[in-house]
């Protein structure tokens, strides 16, 4: 007996080696994304910049003022602890920061692209209207030069009143 292989269905979803294994690292990708733009956004307000200041005061004034014992960045070492969590978050912050540009630029390209195929679509729109203006025109001033006027056609109705006023007189006559 032969051996046949099965098909799968199309109409059946794939299985986790398709494409549904994919789409949870674009949704990981994506919330990352967001959440570094997020954080770029709050480290670009006011709050946060004043936030940042109430800690290293309250940071620095613990550590100059308590007791020795109390202290657990002292002033002695240069408030090495304080600089080492200031430089970690810089080192965190400008890659993130980055990324929410990239992120930004990217939609800032497909918005400009959008935006260039909007203005085209309006600039043909508006040649075609324009033609279909120019040929409206053209038609009523072909129009208008077949239509008789109430004055032309009273000149036409007595010119040939006229004509026939002088056959009669003229076929009167010769009878």
């Amino acid at each position: 007996m032969a051996r046949t292989t099965r098909q799968p269905a199309l109409d059946a979803p794939r299985g986790r080696s398709g494409m549904l294994q994919r789409a949870p690292q674009q949704q990981s990708s994506d919330r990352f994304g967001r959440f570094s733009e997020a954080f770029a956004r709050a480290m670009g307000t006011s709050g946060f910049l004043i936030g940042m200041t109430i800690f290293v005061a309250v940071w620095l004034c613990w550590n100059i003022f308590m007791p020795p014992q109390l202290q657990f960045d002292p002033a002695a070492t240069n408030f090495t602890l304080l600089t080492l969590i200031l430089s970690l978050q810089a080192s965190y912050a400008a890659p993130l920061i980055l990324l929410a540009q990239n992120r930004q630029d990217d939609r800032d390209r497909v918005q400009i692209e959008q935006d260039r195929q909007r203005a085209e679509r309006n600039l043909a729109d508006t040649e075609y209207l324009a033609r279909e203006v120019v040929a409206l025109r053209m038609a009523v001033n072909e129009f208008s030069e077949q239509v008789l006027t109430r004055d032309v056609l009273r000149t036409e109705l007595r010119a040939l009143l006229d004509k026939l006023d002088n056959a009669e007189i003229e076929g009167g006559a010769a009878r």
